[in-house]
């Protein structure tokens, strides 16, 4: 009887290594040590001993491997006879989506206000505490709800001067208490004054000068508040029509002996990018993008960073591709240098100005 038991004991037990081990073996095993959320929705596991299935995220103890059985999704779970855990709440939509749903509906609330909401007019529209609420959006949209506001009223003055209408107007439309808050704002939300942005900036003159450097084509181009564009490609033409979308009515003129000087400094740092050239810039754009090019410019010549460390860096660790469509936005080559951001583990990837170019000036700032 004893044989017979002991029998019986180590045919469970191999029964119950095989499954351990192919469970090891299975990458989703990786996931749930680590509790990856990424891997949220891709699949949930059971654990025999407590009858619950959980996200690969959740955060209870690690179950052991012989009691883990990975299932396709929540309803494959059920069907096994396992409940959902209480604690990840696998049956529900997972905790990133919720969050970018309620941050969506955030932003359509502001957007449909006359004037931009208070953070505690927000946090009782959402139901939740104003800490919360700065905390979930800011995660989500890598800017605060103030930021977004403020981000939104710019557009909307933009769009309303675009369609031609006064400017008092345009103020008041897009939600500013008064004119003299826009007014103090203008020069860094427009580049120029409200005037002269309705018109297309008819006025401002912009000086430009197009040439060749050992990356091929350039164009530099600058307002009277420091250079505003740093293009560089194969088509001469192609550049000046890139400049020209960007200021549809301004006055291009050739640079002056002054403005040589400024192209020469610029032209000097593509030829040895990361010396100090002191240009003057005049850098504009969205107040989420303006916070990722200044962690560009922080980045050492001759190092690299990825997206995501740049969103942790700027304190949106969610913001991932909006970082990624800063970096393409930008329209200064070299000066911010996106091409200092890689992908996770090194490798080149996209690049406004192309991948050839982003490996050379990669080259010259590591001295091969």
């Amino acid at each position: 009887m004893e044989a017979r038991t002991t029998g019986a004991r180590g045919q469970t037990t191999i029964r119950s290594t095989l499954g351990r081990e192919a469970v090891l073996r299975d990458p989703r095993w990786a996931a749930l040590v680590s509790k990856d959320s990424r891997a949220d929705g891709t699949f949930v596991y059971s654990v025999a001993t407590t009858g619950v299935y959980c996200r690969p995220s959740c955060g209870a103890r690690r179950p052991r491997p012989e009691n883990v059985q990975f299932h396709a999704d929540a309803a494959a779970a059920e069907r096994s006879g396992f409940r959902p855990c209480r604690r990840c709440k696998p049956d529900e939509p997972p905790v990133a989506e919720r969050r970018a749903a309620q941050v969506a509906a955030l932003c359509r609330w502001i957007e449909a206000q006359p004037r931009a909401p208070s953070l505690r007019e927000l946090a009782d529209y959402a139901g939740a505490s104003p800490s919360h609420v700065q905390r979930v959006f800011k995660r989500v949209m890598g800017i605060s709800p103030r930021a977004y506001a403020a981000a939104r009223r710019g557009r909307a003055v933009r769009a309303a001067l675009e369609r031609g209408s006064p400017v008092t107007e345009a103020i008041y439309e897009a939600g500013y208490g008064s004119g003299s808050r826009f007014y103090e704002q203008s020069g860094r939300l427009l580049g120029m004054t409200a005037t002269d942005y309705r018109a297309g900036a008819p006025r401002r003159p912009i000086r430009v000068a197009v040439g060749e450097c050992s990356l091929g084509s350039i164009l530099v181009a600058a307002t009277e508040r420091g250079v505003c564009a740093i293009l560089l490609g194969d088509d001469p033409e192609g550049l000046l029509h890139d400049l020209e979308r960007r200021f549809p009515r301004a006055e291009l003129i050739a640079g002056d002996a002054e403005f040589e000087g400024i192209v020469a400094r610029v032209v000097a740092l593509v030829e040895c990018p990361g010396m100090d050239a002191s240009i003057p810039l005049d850098v504009r754009g969205t107040a989420f993008q303006q916070r990722v090019w200044e962690a560009l410019r922080r980045i050492p010549a001759g190092s690299t960073s990825t997206y995501t460390e740049i969103a942790r860096a700027i304190g949106a660790p969610a913001a991932v591709r909006a970082v990624a469509g800063a970096c393409a936005a930008n329209p200064l080559a070299v000066a911010i240098p996106c091409h200092r951001v890689v992908r996770k583990g090194g490798g080149l990837s996209g690049y406004r100005w192309g991948i050839e170019r982003k490996r050379a000036l990669l080259g010259r700032e590591r001295g091969r």
